[in-house]
């Protein structure tokens, strides 16, 4: 069996690229990971979603627990087989769900116990628990069980959150064992104090892991705050694994976290702009359902290979989002998946050529001067 393994292949001032080996197959970094939050990627065949560009999915344990349930998939053969995606996934520990209910759920050392969003019916996560839901999916790459907290919060509160995930992460690498062929990803917390940053670090270093997340950001800090935080914290981290930015983001938070020593996230932002009409491109954001794109024969952008570019106008988008039929969320969410890709290729290609500087200001000046919609 193929080695899970990492390794560099180039880098730029902080960027790097190069590629996570996996049984399943390569993952091209840095790598934007579409979300599957159900087991499908909303309004995309599985093999479209590949035609994008992405190279793995994330997959969602909390949502997956409840329904169909682990087991269940773990009956029918496991997550890959179940949505028809043979290429590698990675499953979320359930931590940032939970934490979404807080009027829902109890905290202790043990675990969380919450009640369902679905039928209100009690569960409980611990990190054994979420171990044991995650090999039941068969993922590729397990995230460890922390808690998050929202962002703000005093010092105090984040110190203990921190501390109680380090000790969670721990549980959860001893709940995982020897998996060859399987990864599990340490969480790194601290929210924006840079020292409780190096404090959960170093106790994941000591733990061990395969790879490590930045967690506990994109929770409402704003990006001025985000990226204040990035401009240490991943070089906190061991430089010879992977780093996973969780929950992130817009393109201008993806290129920035990359040029800050990023190498993988997700984000359902694509999928879910897709299905209410608004269109990422090269030249700003689009509002499809804009009455100005009406009389437009014009692609969404030139430039894009995707199907909704190469074969329909922005005024077939604009009338077929208006009649709420479904080929627009297809259309569209087809063309912010690959536009999130082309972005992860040529910031890949850039870092290689030793060009990543000039790529990101072409970028960001092709925005500024776009064609951009009020939304």
């Amino acid at each position: 069996m193929t080695a899970f393994s990492y390794r560099i292949d180039a880098t730029d001032g902080r960027a790097r690229t190069g590629a996570i080996t996996t049984p399943r197959g390569e993952i091209r970094t840095p790598a934007f990971m579409p979300v599957g939050t159900a087991a499908t990627v909303k309004a995309m065949m599985p093999e479209s979603v590949r035609e994008t560009g992405a190279d793995i999915l994330l997959g969602n344990t909390y949502h997956l627990m409840l329904r169909p349930t682990a087991e269940r998939i773990d009956r029918l053969g496991g997550l890959h087989k179940f949505m028809n995606w043979d290429r590698p996934i990675l499953t979320d520990s359930g931590g940032f769900q939970v934490m979404s209910l807080a009027s829902l759920r109890k905290l202790t050392e043990r675990g969380v116990t919450f009640k369902s969003h679905i039928d209100g019916s009690k569960h409980e996560i611990t990190p054994e628990r979420s171990m044991e839901i995650q090999k039941l999916l068969g993922s590729d790459i397990v995230m460890c069980f922390d808690e998050c907290p929202a962002l703000p919060a005093d010092r105090d509160r984040i110190a203990a959150s921190m501390e109680l995930s380090m000790r969670w992460a721990k549980r959860s690498r001893e709940a995982f064992g020897d998996r060859p062929g399987h990864a599990l990803f340490g969480i790194q917390q601290g929210g924006l104090e840079e020292d409780l940053r190096q404090q959960s670090a170093d106790a994941l270093r000591e733990i061990g892991f395969d790879g490590y997340a930045v967690g506990g950001l994109a929770v409402g800090e704003g990006q001025e705050a985000m990226f204040g935080c990035l401009d240490y914290a991943p070089e906190q981290l061991p430089q010879d694994k992977p780093r996973y930015l969780m929950g992130v983001g817009k393109p201008d938070d993806i290129v920035g976290a990359v040029a800050r020593g990023i190498d993988m996230m997700d984000c359902v932002l694509p999928s879910r702009s897709g299905r209410t009409g608004q269109v990422f491109t090269r030249m700003g954001v689009l509002n499809i359902k804009n009455a100005r794109h009406a009389d437009d024969p014009r692609p969404l952008d030139e430039n894009c290979g995707c199907p909704a570019c190469r074969s329909y106008s922005r005024a077939y988008l604009h009338h077929v989002f208006r009649s709420q039929e479904m080929i627009s969320s297809m259309l569209l969410t087809w063309h912010n998946l690959r536009y999130f890709q082309d972005i992860m290729a040529g910031m890949r290609e850039a870092i290689a050529a030793g060009t990543f500087t000039q790529w990101q200001a072409d970028f960001h000046a092709g925005r500024a001067q776009g064609d951009i919609d009020p939304l």
